[in-house]
């Protein structure tokens, strides 16, 4: 089922601890950017379609990765995006945005999108895998 754009950015809002919603769909607009650029096919598109269409968009459309960046690198790159980002901000941005989406997909669709991600990503999702 698809999240309606408002209960996202609520959600991402809410965990976040954004003071508005336009802080929200920064990080969100941003932190998907960056995943998009990790995944690839059907994973990808199913992802997609869990979220609002603004977002699936972005998704679909990534930023450009030379690699598969670790969960420390993921975050960095998040904070160089973000005007005035530092990385300890930039962590709080992608849990809130990634916890969002991990609700949003449910379990098996999080494992698959785990599984094209380097280790440790588990934790970024706010998902910790049993090792």
């Amino acid at each position: 089922m698809t999240l309606r754009r408002e209960a996202f950015l609520d959600h991402v809002t809410e965990r976040g601890e954004y003071d508005t919603v336009e802080e929200a769909e920064r990080a969100a607009r941003v932190v998907l950017a960056l995943l998009g650029a990790h995944l690839v096919g059907e994973v990808r598109a199913q992802l997609a379609a869990r979220l609002p269409e603004g977002f699936a968009l972005i998704l679909l459309n990534p930023l450009q990765s030379a690699e598969p960046l670790s969960p420390e690198r993921f975050v960095r790159a998040t904070a160089a995006w973000i005007e005035g980002a530092t990385d300890q901000t930039a962590a709080w941005d992608v849990s809130a945005v990634l916890s969002t989406v991990a609700d949003a997909i449910g379990d098996d669709l999080l494992g698959q999108v785990l599984l094209q991600l380097p280790a440790g990503y588990d934790l970024l999702f706010g998902h910790p895998q049993p090792t």
